[in-house]
């Protein structure tokens, strides 16, 4: 009787540690994995409506997927509504906080957006995590270089037309 207690403590310790092992990234709802296929294929055609009704679906189905947000992200930066896309990317990111694919998307939206400086803070945080040469690094660092190239060549076009007048 007087190891009872602890026999039950350890008991519950390995219980959950066993279980912590099994809680990586989970099969999505069969049903949700072909509704965000279908959207996929109304996405590459450039049906942006299809391919958000199709991912919503999707998340309707299995609303703990989080790769649905990074769909549904994709599908707003492709109807050109950044600010929709970085939210649903930070839902992505309040979900997995690691998620290198919502971290670089993020990054990229927020380029697009024009805020520059928040993007970089995104790069510095995938540099942290997985380094400078994986490739969702490569990426954003990438479309932050060019972002700055036409955020510069705006401003030298508009010193030169405030030269001319």
């Amino acid at each position: 009787m007087r190891f009872a207690p602890a026999a039950a403590a350890l008991s519950m310790a390995l219980a959950i540690t066993s279980s912590m092992g099994f809680a990586g990234e989970r099969a999505p709802d069969p049903r949700a994995a072909a509704m965000v296929e279908q959207g996929r294929v109304a996405l590459a055609q450039g049906d942006v409506q299809a391919a958000v009704d199709a991912f919503e679906t999707a998340l309707a189905l299995d609303p703990g997927h989080t790769p649905i947000f990074l769909e549904l992200a994709e599908a707003a930066r492709a109807d050109g509504m950044q600010g929709k896309a970085i939210r649903y990317y930070r839902e992505a990111l309040t979900r997995d906080p690691g998620n290198l694919a919502a971290i670089s998307g993020e990054g990229e939206a927020l380029v697009e957006k024009g805020a520059l400086e928040k993007a970089k803070v995104n790069l510095a945080r995938l540099e942290d995590i997985c380094g400078e040469s994986c490739p969702e690094t490569v990426q954003l660092a990438t479309t932050i270089s060019r972002g700055d190239a036409q955020t510069r060549m705006a401003a030298s076009g508009s010193e030169a037309e405030v030269t001319q007048n």
